[in-house]
């Protein structure tokens, strides 16, 4: 480890200034160990990946050949790795690309002994096979590549290998060409659950790689067969293919040949690779051979990571979750990322520690926040700095980070503000002397969707080996827990119970007393005696609930009322018991709930609705009665009146309503002498009251009018009528006309009525209205008379204020909606159409009955 030179105090420098210089050289020496870790980790993996493809051994068995033979010769481990690379034919030989950001690493040495390190170029494409499919030698002639040649030059391109992507694409730049001829390469990882999500793919196409980003769990999969076998799959008969496994591709038939092998690594198939070809011949067994050693090729490149089972790390450097690979296209995320710490020379299992692998797993399992600190040591042996070599799954900083994404951090890099803190003295003494650390509760401040959020917090550190096992304790979280419950159990009235009935201890929480309105002091009840007073006709329910909870621990749910100080409660109890081994009840846990506001609401609501229908029967029974009185004292013709020399068309229609019968009325009758009488008129209100009146009214005004009274002498007798009647509110209003065949002319009055409607050669005009109020509206009302002469052809309609009246709408427009329809509808040769006319001006819902007379004279008269 290096360092640079700083002035201590006595130079006159200031502290923080040396201190920060320290910090400076402490990084810039690091980061030239990582640089040289890294290099060696390349080529020991290089190396690795070279004899695995060779012999077809594992990674373990690779690493350990090669430290046997350093021990043998009396080499180190570095030189025999470069003496392992420098078997390699010197036709296939390629220039050495390091690790990613790694550039000071020296070419491949001639002789068995490692040359001095010189800066090294980044190579190009791979000489040995292109997309084309030959090899190019001098620049002359093509010619198919050794087998040998082709794992050499492809071991050396995989070590320059960044990600899982660009391992994909160079498979395919050095097997496009013989012997293989492949023409896309698939790559996919293991995930914990057995699926597969796609790592890596060339000439596969973007859209075939969204399709198969992700593989579930399933059967049919050439792919996920061979992981689970841990044995290749060769697929040489599309159709045959076709009807075992869901094929790759669009249509299934684009890659004639196909070749799926596992890969494995640590012992474990952790991928697969797969080999497409539109060959259509199958793999020779020289072919079979040759991909079953670039599989093994691979798992020296793509080996196991520390983050989850089934994530890959590429020689050293994790690959990232999302990034982009030479051709752009993005990695899934199967691929996890988690930080790398620096290699060990000779260590088997590489950057990975084996104490902190250890720890990790150990810290995987627990519920809490814990950290695994390694001290950073000066020359001199002092603590420098902190590095989190392993982070359980809750951990978590001030800037989001959590799990293992704290991993490979450093604590005074990161959180500068802990230097000299309680707890740093307390890291240190715990380093010194192996006494565990308890601090102090301290206050963590947070930012959580915009708002700062407090927390306390009590940190803990003790001694493992020569590092620190740290947790903390949150006790902000547990307060904060505990006010939501007291909140949850007073916002919804309810509180929670619990009986031991081994050692009879009762527990209750503070809202239980609220809900039953009993004194804190008096304590609790036992289960017997619970809920408390309750009343008669409840109590033989509630007792065969209780005891068939504790004889065959049925459930409880259960409404029940007691007696309280303040009145009857309703309560909402559950409770379950919890049985021992051999089915006995030994505790019985649940909750009570205070229901009275809901089942008073209930109640009240229940009662008004059997109030509704009792009323709404009574209504209809009054309807019936209404609509028998009214069809009795208002028969409705079946066809039109011929009265003299006119037609009279009648229509009645009553409302929708079934609960109401109107006062809508009408008359239309010969008189002696030659004369006809017509009347219309509407008792206001609905009911047996309003047909009473309006049977009076109609009565009252034929028999006046048939005597010799005059209209408006009439109209002044009905109006006393109607304010001498029993109930002294009730009011009509009438249109009543008396018609002389001789001149063929009608004298009219009308009380507060609306006008009659004259149709005369297809143009309707109301008749102007003489002088007239509504009946029973004042004592001394007066009236007056008008005449309508009527010719041939003429139709006259008198008519109530249903036809033309709509909620919200003024009263013009529906007169002009009756006078454009009855000028369209009624003609001068015939009674008028009434059905027709009175669907035109109806509304679905009818609110108000209807009474329409047609009074017509026909053309021929």
């Amino acid at each position: 480890m290096t360092s640079e030179p700083v002035k201590d105090k006595e130079s006159g420098v200031a502290a923080d200034v040396v201190a920060l210089a320290k910090v400076v050289a402490a990084l810039r020496a690091e980061n030239e160990r990582l640089r040289h870790q890294a290099s060696t980790a390349a080529v020991l993996e290089r190396a690795k990946g070279l004899l695995m493809a060779r012999s077809g051994c594992s990674a373990t068995e690779a690493h350990e050949e090669l430290a046997r033979r350093a021990r043998a010769d009396g080499r180190t481990l570095t030189e025999e790795c470069w003496i392992a690379l420098g078997d390699i034919p010197q036709a296939a030989q390629p220039l050495f690309l390091p690790a990613q950001g790694v550039t000071d690493v020296p070419r491949v040495p001639d002789q068995c002994s490692p040359e001095p390190s010189r800066p090294a170029t980044r190579r190009g494409p791979a000489p040995a096979a292109g997309r084309a499919g030959q090899v190019r030698e001098s620049g002359t002639t093509s010619r198919t590549p050794s087998r040998t040649a082709l794992l050499g030059d492809l071991s050396g391109a995989l070590t320059g290998a960044t990600c899982p992507q660009d391992v994909a694409e160079r498979l395919l730049d050095h097997l496009a060409g013989p012997p293989v001829r492949a023409d896309a390469v698939l790559l996919f990882s293991r995930t914990p659950h057995d699926a597969l999500e796609l790592a890596g793919h060339a000439g596969a196409g973007a859209a075939v790689a969204a399709q198969w980003r992700s593989v579930p769990p399933v059967g049919g999969i050439a792919a996920l067969d061979a992981v689970r076998r841990g044995e290749a799959v060769w697929l040489e008969d599309p159709v045959q293919d076709a009807q075992r496994y869901h094929l790759i591709g669009q249509p299934p038939q684009k890659w004639r040949t196909r070749a799926w092998l596992p890969v494995t690594t640590g012992g474990r198939v952790t991928a697969a690779l797969g080999v497409l070809r539109t060959v259509d011949a199958p793999f020779d067994e020289d072919v079979r051979e040759l991909l079953r050693s670039v599989a093994r090729l691979c798992a020296g490149s793509l080996r196991t990571g520390g983050a989850r089972p089934g994530a890959l790390r590429l020689n050293g450097r994790p690959g990232p979750s999302t990034r982009s690979g030479r051709s752009g296209t993005p990695e899934p995320s199967g691929w996890c990322a988690s930080a790398a710490r620096p290699a060990r020379p000779g260590c088997p299992e590489g950057p990975e520690d084996s104490t902190a692998a250890l720890v990790q797993a150990v810290l995987d399992v627990l519920p809490g926040p814990a950290v695994l600190l390694t001290p950073l040591r000066s020359p001199a042996g002092d603590v420098e700095d902190f590095r989190i070599d392993a982070a359980a799954p809750r951990s978590f900083d001030v800037a989001g980070r959590r799990g293992r994404q704290l991993v490979g951090l450093r604590v005074l890099e990161c959180y500068p503000t802990v230097a000299g803190a309680d707890a740093w003295q307390g890291y240190l003494r715990t380093l010194t002397t192996g006494t565990p650390y308890e601090g102090e509760p301290f206050t963590y401040e947070e930012v959580v969707a915009g708002l700062p959020q407090r927390s306390t917090y009590s940190v803990r550190a003790a001694k493992l080996g020569d590092a620190l096992v740290v947790t903390w304790t949150g006790h902000g979280d547990i307060a904060r827990q505990q006010a939501l419950l007291a909140d949850l159990q007073r916002l919804g009235n309810l509180g929670w119970t619990d009986w031991n009935l081994v050692t009879g201890a009762i527990t209750w929480s503070p809202q239980v007393h609220a809900v039953l309105d009993r004194d804190p002091e008096s304590g609790p009840l036992p289960l017997d005696a619970f809920p408390g007073d309750v009343l008669p006709e409840d109590a033989p329910d509630f007792t065969r609930a209780r005891r068939q909870l504790l004889s065959t621990g049925a459930r409880v749910d259960h409404l029940v009322r007691i007696t309280t100080r303040g009145g009857v409660r309703h309560l909402r109890v559950v409770a379950e018991a919890v049985p021992d081994a051999h089915g006995t009840p030994v505790e019985v846990h649940g909750f009570v709930q205070d229901v009275t506001a809901q089942r008073t609401a209930e109640l009240a609501l229940t009662e008004s609705r059997q109030a509704v229908l009792a009323q709404r029967d009574v209504l209809r029974a009054e309807r019936t009665v209404a609509a028998r009185l009214q069809h009795a004292l208002l028969p409705l013709p079946e066809q039109s009146l011929n009265l003299g020399d006119l037609r009279v068309g009648v229509a009645y229609l009553p409302s929708h309503d079934d609960l109401n019968v109107g006062g809508d009325w009408y008359s239309a009758l010969e008189m002696p002498g030659g004369g006809m009488l017509f009347a219309v008129g509407d008792v206001a209100g609905h009911g047996i009251d309003a047909v009473a009146t309006m049977a009076q009214l109609r009565f009252t005004a034929k028999g006046m009018i048939v005597t010799g009274s005059s209209l408006t002498g009439a109209l002044h007798r009905l109006n006393t009528l109607l304010l001498h009647t029993r109930d002294h509110h009730a009011t009509a209003t009438l249109v009543l006309g008396r018609y002389d065949p001789a001149d063929r002319c009608l004298t009219w009055v009308h009380a507060g009525h609306p006008p009659p409607l004259l149709v005369r050669h297809g143009k309707a005009e109301f008749l102007s209205p003489p002088e007239g109020i509504l009946l029973g509206a004042t004592l001394q009302p007066s009236f007056g008379e008008a005449v309508c002469r009527i010719e041939p052809g003429d139709h006259l309609l008198l008519y109530t204020d249903g036809l033309v009246e709509r909620p919200g709408e003024h009263l013009d427009e529906g007169l002009g909606r009756l006078a454009r329809a009855a000028g369209t509808e009624l003609s001068a040769d015939g009674p008028g159409p009434l059905d027709t006319l009175l669907s035109r001006l109806l509304p679905d819902e009818q609110r108000d009955d209807v009474c329409l007379l047609d009074i017509h004279l026909p053309a021929s008269a």
